[in-house]
């Protein structure tokens, strides 16, 4: 299948989201119920938001590698494999995970009312491993303070970095998205002088302004995260959401990013993680822990809408 008609992965940022990663049960009934969803999940979008046209309510679907496996078999997006755990310094976990449903709107109801949608659907035939709630944080910043995203691209040059071109015919209109539950440790953090979480970070924590490259210390995360390619930077969609729950003790950062090929976004995390050069990490991980890693392949929104209902393709 070839289309240029992609998911929403560079909708513009939205004050609420849910993200829900799922396993789907064993059984030959259960991947064609999930199969049945595919071809439905743009009616389902349209029947809960046209409730509230303002609340710009979205849904991306993506497949693990296995899922993919089960539920399509070949031709297989040529990039597609399990979250590869990263040891370093500090450790990069890889987690269960056969489908995630990132979505987004203006308001939570919406997003909870799309999911209870989903889980009406599919509910008794998958497992929810992890359910995140995030929501905007005053000026785009994250618990940590500091804005989240400045430096993602728009427009076009969002499409030309989260959107599959010529380079796999079969998957135009795809992309490659990697997520990752990271908890913040806000004590430790807030206790650090705001001129070393500058530097840590690449810039200025009040206003936003990145630092001179000669003034950013060789470990500041926007320099780790910051991958060229034969001179030209390679970029992703990042759409990161705060989230938190006070009863647990557990504050944090979704970390989702879009990208037409994961070897980006791995590169930045072999980067954070062991270190550029080797030893010299990202000191964010000092204070931030992962504690899920998934990959997932997100086909275009007209590659849903073609699934033959209950068969695979």
């Amino acid at each position: 299948m070839s289309s240029a008609n992609a998911q929403p992965v560079t909708a513009k940022l939205t004050q609420s989201a849910i993200f829900l990663t799922v396993t789907i049960k064993p059984g030959a009934e259960n991947d064609a119920t999930v199969r049945d969803l595919c071809a439905d999940l743009s009616s389902l979008l349209r029947g809960v938001g046209f409730r509230s046209p303002e609340g710009r309510l979205s849904c991306i679907m993506g497949f693990g590698s296995d899922a993919w496996d089960r539920l399509f078999g070949q031709p297989r997006p040529a990039e597609l494999h399990p979250f590869r755990e990263i040891r370093g310094v500090h450790h990069a976990v890889s987690t269960p995970g056969d489908l995630l449903f990132h979505i987004r709107a203006m308001r939570m109801d919406l997003c909870f009312e799309m999911a209870g949608a989903l889980m009406d659907r599919i509910g008794d035939i998958v497992t929810v491993v992890d359910e995140v709630q995030g929501f905007k944080y005053f000026d785009e910043r994250d618990l940590l303070g500091f804005v989240d995203g400045t430096e993602n691209p728009v427009d076009q040059a969002a499409v030309d970095a989260a959107v599959i071109g010529d380079e796999d015919p079969a998957f135009v209109g795809g992309s490659y998205v990697i997520t990752q539950k990271y908890l913040h440790d806000l004590r430790k953090w807030n206790a650090m002088p705001v001129e070393y979480q500058e530097g840590v970070i690449g810039r200025k924590k009040l206003s936003d302004i990145e630092f001179a490259d000669a003034a950013k210390p060789a470990y500041a995360h926007n320099v780790l995260t910051n991958i060229e390619e034969n001179g030209k930077q390679l970029q992703i969609v990042r759409a990161n959401m705060p989230f938190g729950e006070f009863g647990k003790g557990e504050f944090g950062t979704y970390f989702i990013g879009y990208a037409r090929s994961p070897r980006r976004i791995e590169q930045m995390l072999d980067n954070m993680f062991v270190g550029l050069p080797p030893g010299n990490y990202d000191r964010l991980l000092d204070v931030s822990t992962p504690v899920t890693g998934n990959l997932f392949f997100v086909p275009s929104a007209d590659f849903l809408d073609d699934v033959a209902e209950g068969a695979a393709t």
